[in-house]
């Protein structure tokens, strides 16, 4: 019998001379390798803001700041299982504060990058991901 889950997580979008931040899922089915932001789920008694601090850390190596609230975003979808996830993603633009690139070990990312905001758009991206990058990106210009 199939079970459904809610997930609340958040995201943040970091641009930095042109370039934004994203991390690689780890897992090998995704071919092309999926991209999204660095992120992930809300702790027990933790503040969105502070989840995005912790995860940019784990996810990237890296310490942001500043964070303004972008948009809120919720998506359906089945795992293999058959399994129902309702994920609500909260999603913030972040500043860079410090820290060197660095990759994730054994999490559901193994790869930070950062990529030049011209040709973003062409990796194979996730939908929530694709969408936060469209809005910021949009109000760029």
């Amino acid at each position: 019998m199939s079970k459904q889950h809610s997930s609340v997580r958040a995201y943040g979008v970091l641009l930095n001379k042109g370039e934004v931040a994203l991390v690689r899922s780890s897992n090998p089915r995704h071919q092309p390798p999926l991209w999204w932001l660095p992120g992930g789920g809300i702790d027990f008694g933790e503040t969105p803001e502070e989840t995005l601090a912790r995860e940019f850390i784990e996810e990237t190596g890296l310490r942001v700041g500043n964070p303004q609230l972008l948009h809120v975003v919720a998506d359906l979808r089945s795992r293999d299982n058959g399994d129902k996830i309702h994920t609500v993603r909260i999603i913030y633009q972040v500043d860079l504060v410090d820290g060197e690139l660095t990759h994730e070990v054994h999490g559901t990312t193994d790869h930070a990058a950062w990529f030049d905001v011209e040709n973003v758009m062409e990796l194979n991206l996730a939908d929530y991901a694709r969408g936060a990058l469209n809005a910021v990106l949009a109000q760029s210009e």
